[in-house]
């Protein structure tokens, strides 16, 4: 991200845990991108990509209600494993929306992705960043991030990032402080109380969540890995009051051990984005497996529940 971003400017940054060739090809393949392109439930078709400068993608979006969304990207550099630059919404007499430019840069071997989005105004980026939040857009570069690790490592796992207002050290503060944790992790309409925390390596916790319904549900954590203040490592199982592990109560085909890996990276001084990895891990079934992958738009939309919350109370007193 710029030092000294530009206010029409939009900057999104990841780093993916797969070499830049493969990175690259996810991205210019028009097979791979099908497979990753679009929010969560938008399937693409392409009907041709001319890749290099003057050349055309020409696509539609489906969306999960069935509505299309044809587009044309116009291309205007293209520097193989290094450099993206088009114009992006275009589609015949409908100009572009903003120009793009993708920079892939080799980190070991992983690959660091900086793009900038830049629109004509101010005005235009903050109405696009609400947009493309409300649209979950987003969640493209959650769903490449699942594709790259299926793709390198043979892994199925769901993928989520958020940026939020808070400095890394406060951040740190809401995932391993039980008086935080358990204010904005839940559910949306339960409640949590911690009936025993040690949250350290080699350490657990044990929980109860509650509707006003009356369900109770019991989970448990063991956490493997913490390193202060950017990653956090720990497995969740749902069990019963005396801590026998059990089966999710309203999904009983889920996977049994559910491993977390959350990672922070400050993106500015008061800036924090936070990436939450999860996968099924231990004597996992096809069935089990297979609810999982099909259960990722219900994991956005829950993780997500949660992120609200956390940014809500993020802003309130009680959160510093």
């Amino acid at each position: 991200m710029p030092a000294n971003p530009k206010s029409n400017e939009i900057h999104i940054t990841r780093l993916y845990d797969a070499p830049v060739e493969l990175v690259w090809d996810a991205w210019t393949d028009p097979v791979q991108t099908a497979k990753w392109w679009g929010p969560r439930g938008f399937t693409l078709t392409s009907h041709e990509k001319d890749l290099r400068p003057g050349g055309v993608w020409h696509y539609t979006m489906h969306g999960p209600d069935g509505t299309d969304y044809p587009n044309k990207t116009y291309y205007h550099e293209v520097v193989e494993h290094q450099k993206l630059v088009y114009d992006h919404g275009a589609y015949d007499d409908r100009p572009p929306l903003f120009r793009v430019t993708v920079l892939f840069t080799p980190k070991g071997d992983k690959t660091l992705m900086d793009m900038t989005m830049a629109l004509g105004t101010p005005e235009a980026a903050e109405q696009t960043r609400k947009f493309i939040k409300e649209a979950g857009g987003n969640a493209t570069w959650d769903r490449l991030a699942e594709y790259l690790d299926k793709e390198s490592q043979g892994k199925e796992r769901f993928v989520i990032h958020r940026s939020f207002a808070a400095p890394l050290e406060l951040m740190f503060e809401m995932w391993t402080d039980p008086a935080h944790f358990s204010k904005w992790l839940p559910p949306t309409g339960f409640e949590m109380k911690f009936l025993r925390s040690d949250i350290r390596p080699g350490g657990g916790t044990f929980y109860m969540m509650t509707n006003n319904a009356g369900l109770e549900m019991y989970g448990r954590a063991d956490y493997r890995e913490i390193q202060k203040p950017d990653r956090i490592v720990y497995t969740q199982e749902f069990c019963d009051k005396a801590e026998n592990i059990s089966r999710h109560p309203m999904a009983l085909l889920w996977p049994a051990t559910m491993l977390t890996t959350v990672e922070l990276t400050a993106e500015g001084p008061d800036q924090t984005r936070v990436k939450v990895s999860w996968e099924p891990v231990g004597n996992v079934t096809p069935e089990e497996l297979k609810a999982f992958v099909d259960a990722r738009a219900g994991m956005t939309q829950g993780w997500t529940g949660s992120f609200d919350k956390l940014e809500a109370y993020l802003s309130t007193s009680g959160a510093v």
